[in-house]
C-alpha cells in the first residue's frame, strides 16, 4: 500500500538529497565542455576561507532566526490568546489575521516593496505621526534597514498561521483544570503560568521547529525583494546557494552550500528537540 508513497519520496527526496551529497565534491558546471571531476573538500574550504559572502550570508540567516523565531512565536501566542476570547466580533479578528498567509508571499513582498519606497506607505505614516519631522528613508536600498524590513513583513505574513496553531493548543486545554485553579483563587499570571503553558508544551515545540526551519530557509522575500543586496545585507543562505548553483551554473558550489545548509538546520533542530523535550 506504501510502495507508490515510497517510490515518490525516493524520487524527489532521496535521489535530489544523494545528488546533492556527491556533486558537493565536485567542480561540476551546468553548461562546462570539462567533464566533472572530484575535488574533494575544496568547495567547504572555499565556502569558509575564500568567499565573504557566504559567511555574510551565514550571519543573515542566524540574524533572522535569532530575530524571527521568538518574535513571531510570541506574537502569535499573544494574539491566539486574543482570539480565544468569547466576545463579539471575534472571528471577524481571526479571519484578518489569518488572511496574509492564504496570500502569495511574492505578491506579498511585491506589494510591500511599494510600502517601502522612499514615497510609499510607511515613510507617509511615520512623516504624518512626527508632523513632518520624519526623513524618508528607501528601506530596500540601505543596508542599516534592508534585513530588518524583510524581517517585519516575514512576521506580519506568518503571524496568522502559527496563532491558529497555538489556538488550536489553547482550546485543547481541559476546562476542568482552569475550574480548579479559579476554585484555588489564582490570578491571570498564575492561571497562565501553572495551567495554560504546560498545557501548550507539544503545541510549543511544533511551533519552534517550523518557525526555525522556515526561517532558516529565507529566499522568496529576498529573491523579491532585494535580489541580496544592498551589499549582501539580506543575502542569505538558500539564496546564495540558489545565485550560485543555478543563476551562475556553479552546481558543485552551489551543492555545498546547500549541505551547509542541511547540516545547520539539522543540528539546530535537534539541539531544539533536546531542549525542549518533555522530561516527564
Amino acid at each position: 500500500m506504501s510502495s507508490p508513497a515510497l517510490i515518490l519520496l525516493l524520487l524527489f527526496m532521496g535521489i535530489p538529497i544523494l545528488l546533492t551529497f556527491g556533486l558537493s565534491f565536485t567542480n561540476t558546471r551546468l553548461i562546462s565542455p570539462n567533464p566533472p571531476a572530484f575535488i574533494g573538500l575544496d568547495n567547504f574550504v572555499r565556502a569558509f576561507a575564500h568567499d565573504p559572502t557566504f559567511i555574510r550570508s551565514l550571519l543573515n540567516t542566524a540574524f533572522f532566526a535569532v530575530v524571527v523565531v521568538p518574535c513571531q512565536s510570541l506574537l502569535a501566542l499573544a494574539l491566539a490568546v486574543l482570539v480565544n476570547q468569547k466576545v463579539t466580533g471575534v472571528t471577524v479578528f481571526r479571519t484578518m489575521i489569518f488572511m496574509p498567509v492564504v496570500t502569495s508571499m511574492v505578491v506579498v513582498s511585491i506589494l510591500w516593496s511599494f510600502f517601502y519606497e522612499d514615497d510609499g506607505l510607511f515613510n507617509s505614516v511615520l512623516n504624518t505621526l512626527t508632523g513632518g519631522g520624519w526623513t524618508a528613508v528607501a528601506w530596500l536600498n540601505d543596508p542599516g534597514t534592508a534585513m530588518p524590513a524583510i524581517i517585519i513583513l516575514s512576521v506580519w505574513q506568518g503571524v496568522g498561521l502559527h496563532m491558529i496553531i497555538w489556538l488550536s493548543g489553547l482550546q485543547g486545554i481541559d476546562p476542568a483544570l482552569y475550574e480548579a485553579a479559579d476554585l484555588d483563587g489564582v490570578n491571570g499570571w498564575q492561571r497562565f503560568r501553572y495551567v495554560t503553558w504546560p498545557g501548550l508544551h507539544s503545541t510549543m515545540v511544533f511551533i519552534l521547529v517550523t518557525i526555525t526551519i522556515a526561517a532558516l530557509g529565507l529566499f522568496v522575500q529576498v529573491d523579491v525583494m532585494t535580489s541580496g543586496g544592498p551589499q549582501d545585507a539580506t543575502s542569505t543562505l538558500v539564496y546564495h546557494a540558489v545565485r550560485k548553483g543555478y543563476r551562475e551554473q556553479d552546481m558543485g558550489y552551489g551543492s555545498a552550500i546547500s549541505l551547509i545548509f542541511f547540516l545547520a538546520v539539522l543540528t539546530i533542530s535537534l539541539i531544539q528537540r533536546r531542549l525542549t523535550r518533555d522530561k516527564d
